[in-house]
């Protein structure tokens, strides 16, 4: 292994979790940092999940969410727009 192969590595352990958002395919001019369903941090769960809805799209920690943003989209999806999320 060569010294740059294990600075590379340390450095993606260290710096991983702070670009998990960046790297997780939300855009970057989506306005929430976090599902509007769960309310959890999108990203913690894997790689988040893109519903469309309205056209527009909006981004849920994880599978499990689409069923219950699906019960309610309207609501899910003016919270994009607005800017706001569940805490």
């Amino acid at each position: 292994m060569t010294l740059k192969t294990i600075l590379a590595s340390i450095s993606a352990v260290l710096f991983g979790g702070l670009t998990a958002f960046a790297d997780s395919g939300v855009p970057k001019t989506y306005p929430l940092k976090t599902c509007v369903v769960s309310g959890e941090k999108l990203g913690e769960h894997g790689r988040p999940v893109k519903v469309t809805s309205e056209g527009t799209d909006v981004w849920l920690c994880c599978k499990s969410c689409v069923k219950d943003f699906n019960k309610e989209p309207g609501k899910f999806t003016g919270q994009v727009k607005a800017g706001t999320a569940k805490s």
